[in-house]
């Protein structure tokens, strides 16, 4: 028989086939974020065992959208753009576990198949999505700057329904962009059972950038819209008050995690050692 080789599905005896190289992944991208408050028992509903509510502004919630240009260490991908280009709308929330405060994407919608299998690894939530922002250029006939009064839109739409739509008008300098994603993640990584019901293996993991480059901050003034739809929850995160919105380019590698805790055969959680 042959060795079958491959990081993820489809493993073959060449691994050419495979949906995504090892890590490390790399991740060259433009971030416009927007942060708002919710109502905190929105995002406790979101959080499973063992993880609980931040203690601090627990109904922060933040709204990214990425527009990512990724590869392996090899960089390979970067000379056939169809595997490095890809767009991702993603939400974050924060949480706590045995005393530490997390960031958590309960919600992401992304438009390549590989990004869903990198997910499939780091406990990302993904499903298919269509994301589209404004693209910054330094010549301004057909495109904003990154600086004051540049005009930045975005949207997002799944199942071909508009989910959520912005429109951020930069200000100044930020010292941050944000708060909310800005602590490691922690990620269920689930595979249910085959037969009945339940999880055959279930963890909780911590991860986040082994390495990270990013250029200036910027904030200003946003307009954000969530809309309703009969296939997806975003909108019950609904806008109480906006904190901010930013945007930043940024680079960031990628390079595995550590796991927090595993649940067992009764369905319990206990921390890993």
């Amino acid at each position: 028989m042959p060795e079958l080789n491959g990081f993820l599905f489809p493993r073959t005896e060449t691994g050419r086939a495979t949906l995504i190289p090892r890590p490390p992944w790399q991740y060259s991208g433009d971030l416009l974020t927007v942060e708002y408050r919710t109502d905190p028992a929105k995002v406790r509903a979101l959080l499973p065992e063992p993880l609980e509510l931040a203690p601090e502004d627990p109904g922060a919630v933040a709204l990214i959208w990425a527009d990512w240009q990724s590869c392996s260490s090899s960089r390979e991908e970067l000379l056939d753009p169809i595997r490095s280009q890809y767009k991702e709308a993603f939400v974050v929330v924060r949480c706590s576990f045995g005393g530490v405060t997390y960031s958590r994407c309960v919600y992401i919608w992304v438009d390549k198949d590989f990004a869903i299998g990198r997910g499939l690894h780091q406990g990302y939530p993904k499903k298919l999505g269509s994301m589209w922002q404004t693209r910054p250029h330094p010549f301004s006939q057909a495109a904003p700057q990154i600086g004051p009064g540049g005009v930045f839109g975005a949207s997002l739409a799944a199942g071909d329904r508009r989910l959520a739509e912005v429109v951020l008008t930069l200000r100044e300098e930020s010292e941050t962009n944000g708060f909310v994603n800005g602590h490691p993640m922690a990620h269920h990584r689930v595979l249910p059972a085959i037969a009945g019901g339940g999880d055959a293996y279930a963890e909780l993991i911590s991860s986040g950038a082994s390495s990270f480059e990013a250029g200036p901050a910027w904030s200003g003034d946003v307009d954000l819209k969530l809309f309703e739809s009969p296939t997806e929850e975003l909108a019950d995160l609904h806008v109480e008050e906006i904190i901010g919105g930013y945007y930043r380019q940024v680079g960031v590698i990628w390079d595995g995690g550590n796991t927090l805790a595993r649940q067992t055969a009764d369905g319990s959680w206990v921390p890993a050692n």
